[in-house]
């Protein structure tokens, strides 16, 4: 599959117009036609629905965009790393990590080495333990930081000697605050946001026994900032439990 097609298509899906998107790509309409046309041909499926005025994706479409914006931003890494001179030291380094406290010696990390390789550019994408994973699969994200328990099969690894604790998060005026620590009695009761990762899940019901299945689980979420917003304005009530 040409790239170029995949630019033309993206540049369409913005637009949702083919003249627009011809305009951008300073082609003819008809020959941007004729070429979206025979990718869908290619690929044996329809990736626009054609309406009088504008057009939207179908399945497949919204699937190929997703699918092509990841391919040309690996095109662009590869050129940007092809071009590195010799003699200088630069480009950009991917790290995706999750909300957790050896994000600090990350931090720690990245300033030694900006220190020393001052031209690199270091882009940091938070995400879920899944989501970096693919990520790296899909040669998208460079350096991974995660909160075990992870599989690190095929993986070239560390460990970071840090240790995060689990913690309840709750409006600041309710009964549980007060406490010094928290036990799974308390939280039987409660309606719950709980991390989405399965393999998270699983110590949460280590930790709860047979008493898992007696939780109230509001709804799940795969990042703590967003759930906590949702904990203090009593989107479930007033408690959030989640990985800190």
């Amino acid at each position: 599959m040409d790239i170029r097609l995949l630019r033309y298509f993206l540049t369409v899906a913005k637009e949702q117009n083919f003249t627009k998107a011809a305009g951008q790509l300073n082609i003819t309409q008809p020959t941007l036609s004729r070429q979206l046309a025979a990718l869908e041909e290619e690929l044996g499926t329809a990736l626009f629905i054609r309406g009088s005025r504008s057009i939207t994706l179908t399945e497949a479409g919204i699937l190929l965009k997703r699918r092509a914006l990841e391919i040309i931003d690996l095109e662009e890494k590869m050129l940007d790393e092809l071009k590195v001179k010799d003699e200088l030291i630069e480009g950009t380094i991917t790290i995706g990590c999750g909300e957790f406290a050896a994000v600090e010696t990350l931090a720690e990390i990245c300033k030694a080495y900006k220190q020393k390789y001052p031209m690199v550019q270091i882009a940091l994408h938070t995400a879920t333990a899944d989501a970096v994973y693919e990520m790296m699969n899909q040669g998208l994200v460079d350096i991974g930081l995660f909160l075990e328990p992870i599989n690190t099969e095929g993986m070239d690894y560390i460990r970071i000697m840090e240790s995060d604790h689990w913690v309840v998060g709750m409006k600041p005026d309710d009964a549980l605050a007060d406490k010094e620590y928290i036990t799974k009695e308390d939280l039987l009761d409660k309606p719950l946001i709980l991390p989405r990762r399965l393999n998270v899940q699983s110590e949460f019901a280590n930790w709860f026994g047979k008493d898992f299945n007696k939780l109230h689980v509001s709804f799940t979420s795969n990042l703590g900032t967003n759930a906590g917003v949702m904990a203090m304005n009593r989107f479930i009530e007033e408690i959030n439990a989640f990985e800190a």
